[in-house]
């Protein structure tokens, strides 16, 4: 292969390839779905309790699924007593189990209709909603365009895209090469829209990072290699937490996909973001929690 394709297609492969970490192989995705329902995760007869008043949405990351990027977390928080809902967004015909690629506005509708059935389900009021890279920051374009606010308790994104990335620094290739930009908008909106200075990403943070009357944490790990600078995804403004893992546990290593997927000190952070009031210390020994 000549040099200059070479330097072309490294930026737009290693976009997706880092991102696709957080997706396991697609025949899990159909064998773990019944597993998610029938343990109650999904269940539209959960009612929450005195204690978990509010049920959690899990909003997946780009090219994940309902299923697969929350075996993890989603039985961490139902064995809490939560009840746990997710949902698939932002698909592409005939593109099967590697979803959030759409225009990220219209993933946020989607996010919107699910919010709706859930609550009408459970016969709550507000919602938590807990999402990992895109799905972390996919939300806040709900709450700030689309009336989320009124429907949403706290937002807790898991290595969020909050600003856009530079995917260490690989996206400023894209210049150099007319057409690539075009290419990547054209068929992944949602990658294109992720990437540092991009019309989505001016709109979102325009007038500041959130809204009034939601509460807000961030959990950042310093060894992403997906949204870079990691300190990009934290927030300003009130009622906001920003959390570096290697903070709380120094010995944590977990990567961009790790966070969101197997990372129990990271879990623990999240529960304590959706029950404030009844928060303990995270430390290393939270991942035996």
């Amino acid at each position: 292969m000549l040099p200059w394709k070479k330097r072309l297609l490294r930026p737009l492969a290693a976009l997706l390839l880092a991102i696709s970490a957080t997706a396991v192989p697609a025949a899990t995705a159909s064998a773990s779905a019944s597993t998610a329902s029938s343990s109650g995760w999904n269940d539209y007869d959960c009612k929450p309790s005195a204690a978990h008043p509010r049920p959690v949405v899990l909003v997946h990351g780009t090219l994940g699924n309902s299923v697969d990027n929350w075996l993890g977390l989603a039985p961490y928080l139902k064995h809490r007593g939560y009840c746990v809902f997710s949902l698939d967004y932002g698909q592409l015909p005939g593109v099967p189990f590697f979803h959030a690629l759409g225009p990220i506005d219209k993933s946020a509708e989607q996010l919107s209709a699910h919010i709706d059935k859930v609550l009408a389900a459970t016969g709550a009021t507000k919602a938590d909603v807990v999402g990992h890279s895109q799905g972390g920051m996919m939300p806040r374009y709900y709450l700030k365009f689309l009336g989320g606010a009124a429907k949403v308790n706290a937002l807790v994104g898991i290595a969020p895209n909050n600003h856009g990335t530079t995917l260490a620094g690989l996206t400023n290739l894209l210049p150099f090469f007319p057409g690539a930009e075009d290419l990547l908008t054209a068929a992944t909106p949602a990658l294109a829209q992720q990437i540092v200075g991009s019309d989505f990403m001016t709109k979102l943070n325009a007038g500041g990072d959130t809204v009034p009357g939601v509460r807000y944490t961030v959990i950042a790990t310093r060894y992403d290699e997906v949204v870079t600078p990691h300190r990009t995804q934290y927030l300003s403004g009130a009622n906001v937490r920003n959390i570096l893992i290697q903070d709380l546990c120094p010995l944590d290593l977990s990567e961009h996909a790790l966070l969101g997927l197997t990372d129990r000190i990271a879990f623990h952070e999240v529960a304590n973001a959706l029950d404030p009031a009844r928060a303990t210390a995270t430390t290393c020994a939270s991942v035996f929690g």
